[in-house]
């Protein structure tokens, strides 16, 4: 088994404001993988990170570093390296696949399933975020993920009640994504507060780490908590099942690239049904390589909730894809 990688940046269309600051571009590295004896098929795969989230990304120098190890050894230990582990694991199932970008074959990768996804409000002025808002219902969109957390809490709140004011509950589901903001003190005030708006599910209202706090958040709260950055970090099965013991959320959401790549997200699932919690899995921001990856991975499930996968045109330089989204929904075109 032959491997190398390459680096690329990509640029987003329009700065894109989270809770860690404005986005202007994406870096991402590829890593491809072929048998000595046929060079001429190859598989590839994304290894995609987030600086400030990632808990894999220190340094570019410590990155490439480890990706140079990995192409030396494929089978190289990734559990403290979960981009990267997930570039390797669909390279691989690319190159088994054919070198098609077929990852998994399956409905969708076929074309022939489409896949409920929510539309992504990224932080900013108020009318910026009105005109998303807008923008994605008119596109076809039922379901709306918002980040807060970002500007005022009461701006935000306004903003919200904006939205309910011309869409009811059964027209558009609101998700909102705190990204950690939530101060101990104030959260449980916030979170009833929002529960007053229809809203679906918040994501990660306090910072990770605190178990304790988030299980009696998840115990008391009138609004359902997804679990995102707790899930970070947390590689054994024991202490996966320790933290969903102990929190008992009524989501988790799963990020490849963040979470344990293909594997660590199926063992997740695994334990998330074991313990009735729902799941849903969203892209961190990959290009439409690793989308199209992570699309065909949630095809194998028998999926019930929109799913994160809308972020196929954040950028302008973008690798081309048959990804295509209508109405709400992503497939890939034949």
């Amino acid at each position: 088994m032959k491997a190398n990688f390459h680096k690329k940046t990509f640029h987003f269309k329009t700065p894109s404001g989270t809770s860690r600051g404005v986005l202007t571009e994406k870096h991402a590295w590829f890593i491809e993988v072929w048998e000595e004896n046929s060079p001429e098929t190859k598989g590839i795969g994304e290894c995609s990170v987030i600086p400030g989230l990632s808990p894999d990304f220190i340094s570019f120098e410590e990155y490439e570093s480890k990706l140079e190890e990995v192409c030396t050894n494929i089978e190289t230990d990734l559990t403290e390296w979960p981009s990267i582990q997930f570039g390797v694991e669909t390279a691989l199932l690319d190159l088994q696949n054919g070198g098609k970008r077929i990852y998994f074959e399956n409905a969708f990768s076929r074309g022939e399933q489409k896949i409920d996804i929510n539309g992504l409000i990224w932080m900013g002025e108020e009318a910026f975020m009105k005109k998303q808002i807008d923008a994605k219902v008119k596109a076809g969109f039922t379901t709306i993920k918002m980040k807060i957390g970002a500007i005022d809490f009461e701006a935000e709140v306004k903003l919200l009640s904006y939205i309910r004011s011309q869409y009811s509950a059964k027209k558009l589901t609101l998700r909102v994504d705190a990204n950690g903001a939530f101060d101990l003190s104030e959260a449980p005030e916030k979170l009833k507060i929002l529960s007053e708006l229809d809203i679906h599910s918040i994501e990660q209202p306090i910072k990770a780490g605190n178990w304790n706090e988030m299980a009696e958040l998840c115990g008391e709260s009138p609004l359902k908590i997804a679990l995102d950055e707790e899930l970070i970090g947390v590689h054994s099965t024991e202490e996966k099942k320790k933290l969903l013991k102990t929190i008992q959320p009524p989501f988790i959401i799963l990020k490849p690239s963040l979470h344990g790549g293909i594997s660590g997200c199926k063992e997740w699932i695994a334990l998330a049904e074991e313990f009735n919690i729902q799941w849903w899995m969203t892209s961190a921001l990959e290009s439409n390589i690793g989308l199209e990856a992570i699309c065909q991975f949630v095809a194998e499930y028998n999926i019930s909730l929109p799913q994160g996968l809308g972020t196929g045109s954040l950028y302008t330089d973008n690798i081309e894809s048959n990804l295509v989204v209508t109405n709400g929904q992503i497939k890939q075109q034949k």
